[in-house]
């Protein structure tokens, strides 16, 4: 078995081959900083007291892994709280460090654009009209056949309105302010205007009397009558009462592919989701000291972890007479347990400051302030 290589006492950092990775080689802080963390690193772990088994390298690969993690962490913590204002957004752009502010109102829009189709208050999807020929005496009309496999290339329809109505009550409707048929002539001479009689008289009637007119010969043509109505299951329209006649009915429809289409965006190239929000490493030099001392203890826990990890492959180091034990299993498990409770802490830390929390927080704090001034007594002007 080789000799396990000792930590010498300090290491230098040559840009391009100290790091795997090279994320942050160019940073000039990270090049000044990397060797003084191997430097605490290694006196952190008991040197010169008892002899590192890492080199260098190890301490500037740990150190790399340690920004790349804060990074990583912060990144995740920033897709999720702007997810949704960022859907949509070109993938090319890069928004680490960037301020992002919106609302989500575009997504609520798009929803609501579909139900608009539906409602025939709006959307994206165009509304047709067909028409068919009503037949004397057939009441049932297959819309699919008649209309959609002829003219929509055997599309499914959506029908969305018929034309098939009784006659307006208004078309029916004597004009209230005239005495034709309305009996008006004796009000005009109760009140006093009888020998004051132009071409026509006049008398201004209430709004809810029209209404009530309008409503009564409704009313008459539904339950005295034989109502115009129409039934529609299946793209399949009854008609009620039957046609007496030969007559052209229209209908208003959306085709169901359209609507579909249309009510679904597909955007390509765009942020879709957790996967290609453009959130790169953070640039070292740019972390404030709080983050950079996170980095520093998380690096030292890999360091920990690493050096465990060596120190359970050799197991026993011999020396003049004897051999000594290594600590690697007690070095492994105290790492884990320091990155678990970093981790942990940056979260909550994070989440702390998210958009959610930060209104909850506004909130409450408005609420106090003003439980706060209603207890300020108000002054007594005295004139």
């Amino acid at each position: 078995m080789s000799q396990a290589r000792i930590w010498t006492g300090s290491a230098s950092f040559t840009s391009g081959s100290s790091t795997p990775w090279g994320t942050y080689d160019s940073d000039s802080l990270f090049q000044d900083e990397a060797p003084k963390f191997a430097s605490w690193a290694a006196k952190r772990l008991g040197y010169p007291i008892i002899d590192i088994e890492l080199q260098g390298e190890n301490f500037f690969a740990v150190f790399e892994e340690s920004v790349s993690e804060y990074s990583a962490q912060v990144n995740q913590f920033n897709i999720r709280n702007n997810l949704g204002s960022l859907e949509g957004q070109p993938t090319g752009s890069n928004y680490q460090g960037s301020s992002v502010l919106g609302s989500e109102i575009n997504n609520v829009i798009t929803i609501a654009e579909g139900y608009g189709t539906l409602a025939n208050v709006g959307g994206r999807t165009d509304i047709k009209k067909g028409h068919i020929t009503l037949v004397a005496g057939q009441q049932e009309y297959d819309l699919q056949t008649l209309w959609s496999d002829v003219s929509e290339s055997g599309e499914r329809i959506d029908v969305t309105k018929v034309y098939y109505e009784a006659t307006p009550a208004i078309n029916r409707f004597f004009d209230p302010y005239s005495v034709s048929g309305q009996g008006t002539l004796n009000l005009i001479d109760e009140f006093g205007f009888g020998s004051f009689s132009p071409a026509a008289q006049f008398i201004l009637m209430p709004l809810y009397e029209d209404m009530l007119r309008i409503q009564a010969i409704e009313f008459n043509d539904q339950f005295r009558k034989s109502a115009h109505t129409f039934n529609i299951v299946n793209n399949k329209l009854q008609i009620f009462p039957l046609p007496t006649g030969v007559s052209e009915l229209w209908f208003e429809y959306q085709v169901k592919k359209e609507f579909r289409e249309n009510s679904t965006i597909i955007t390509p190239n765009v942020v879709s989701d957790y996967s290609n929000v453009g959130y790169n490493f953070a640039t070292y030099s740019r972390i404030n000291d709080v983050g950079k001392q996170w980095i520093r203890k998380y690096a030292l826990a890999l360091a920990k972890e690493m050096l465990g990890a060596i120190r359970e492959k050799y197991n026993t180091v011999p020396i003049p007479g004897s051999e000594v034990s290594l600590d690697g299993a007690a070095l492994r498990a105290e790492a884990q347990t320091e990155k678990d409770n970093l981790i942990e802490q940056l979260r909550e830390n994070l989440n702390e400051v998210s958009k959610k929390t930060r209104m909850e927080n506004e909130s409450n704090m408005v609420e106090q302030q003003q439980k706060i001034i209603g207890k300020v007594p108000l002054a007594i002007y005295i004139g």
